[in-house]
């Protein structure tokens, strides 16, 4: 699945349709993920996760951390130990 940014999110296309996305709001060294959205037709096929990946990977290379508000996102990375190290304290 590939995986566009901009406009301070992570996104996935389908014939030029979002199908999912990760939307963040960057304040400082704080990206603060606000919403994360999958459609029903990409649901169960890891999208989300992928997504979440996406935006940690963003904050390691820009030397940002994570505030994840978004409920799913929060989960992905409290569950994911590889992923705490951008999570917020």
């Amino acid at each position: 699945m590939d995986v566009k940014h901009g406009n301070n999110k992570f996104y996935v296309e389908k014939d030029s349709e979002e199908m999912a996305s990760l939307a963040y709001a960057p304040d400082g060294d704080v990206l603060t993920v606000t919403h994360t959205e999958v459609s029903p037709e990409l649901s169960g096929q890891g999208v989300g996760k992928q997504l979440v990946s996406e935006v940690v990977q963003y904050a390691r290379n820009e030397g940002k951390t994570i505030d994840a508000q978004c409920s799913f996102a929060r989960g992905v990375i409290e569950k994911t130990p590889e992923f705490q190290d951008v999570l917020k304290n």
